[in-house]
């Protein structure tokens, strides 16, 4: 643990400790070295989540933005420009992207950048073009998937996307994954006005209004619980969305959900007791949903001591 967050990490270990004494017992942080790992990872998980405050406030190089640079192409931070240079709707486009691809261990951002950048043919598949012509797409796709996936070059999916795939053929496949992406914006509808809309039926309420759009992605193919808090979270944190997740949505976790029961103590309980009592944690450890659900999915991998984890 670094001395700069000493105080942090006692502030969770006394709110913890007052949740356990006051509302109800959390059996997985009995012994020392669990509540230690724990603490850990919740720290590593608020330092994620300011990290994109943090990117915000830098001067990125403009080419972070373009896809033809191999080294420097990186969506998340070329959304943050785009969103500085007022094209909000190119930043929603490319937080998609950046959700949807991850950054494979071995190929980096290349699905990413290679896709985005139509393997350097000199022009993007941007919000523009792919609003425009989903179908396109998937002809485009389709006569370029063999030089996509060649494996001379590192490529892949994210840890968190691992079972997709750029098949065009797949009903499961990106091209598919677009067309529904495409299809739940609804253009001529921006992305904004999406937001907008659902601000709006939920009485300006940032939690609901997550709630609201969470439950709408049913329509966006492939993106169960993980890449929709994944998306949704992010869009937050970048400014381009007033919203804040208002549970951890355990009802289709795996690692969250383990993690929860672990701290609880139950196998019994079901998925949406467990989000009521992350919930009711929060208003002691006051770090937010998405920091509670990182921590939790991490720290069932090694509760006793800390490991960090990436991806």
């Amino acid at each position: 643990m670094k001395p700069r967050d000493y105080a942090l990490a006692e502030q969770l270990k006394a709110g913890l400790y007052a949740y356990d004494l006051e509302r109800r017992p959390l059996p997985g942080i009995a012994a020392p070295e669990d509540c230690e790992a724990l603490i850990e990872q919740l720290l590593e998980s608020v330092h994620r989540v300011k990290f994109v405050a943090v990117l915000r406030t830098r001067e990125l190089s403009e080419l972070r933005a373009e896809p033809q640079n191999e080294l420097l192409f990186d969506p998340l931070k070329a959304a943050i420009l785009e969103k500085n240079r007022g094209n909000t709707e190119e930043a929603f486009w490319l937080t998609f992207l950046f959700v949807h691809f991850g950054k494979s261990s071995k190929g980096g951002w290349r699905y990413a950048r290679e896709v985005y950048g139509r393997l350097g043919e000199g022009t993007k598949w941007d919000w523009a073009s792919i609003s425009a012509d989903a179908d396109g797409f998937r002809k485009w796709l389709t006569a370029h998937f063999n030089i996509l996936t060649r494996t001379d070059v590192p490529g892949g999916f994210g840890n968190h996307r691992k079972y997709e795939t750029l098949d065009p053929a797949s009903p499961n496949g990106t091209a598919t994954v677009v067309e529904s992406y495409v299809k739940w914006v609804d253009p001529p509808r921006t992305h904004q006005q999406l937001v907008d809309q659902a601000c709006e039926e939920t009485d300006g309420d940032p939690k609901r209004a997550f709630d609201h759009l969470y439950y709408s992605m049913d329509a966006v193919a492939r993106f169960g619980r993980t890449a929709r808090f994944d998306y949704l979270t992010m869009l937050g944190k970048l400014g381009l969305a007033g919203i804040e997740a208002p549970s951890a949505y355990l009802s289709q976790a795996t690692g969250p959900l383990r993690g929860a029961k672990l701290l609880f103590g139950t196998e019994m309980e079901n998925p949406g007791t467990l989000d009521r009592w992350l919930v009711e944690l929060d208003t002691y450890l006051r770090v937010g949903m998405q920091v509670l659900e990182d921590s939790l999915c991490n720290w069932q991998k090694s509760p006793s001591k800390f490991k960090p984890f990436r991806g």
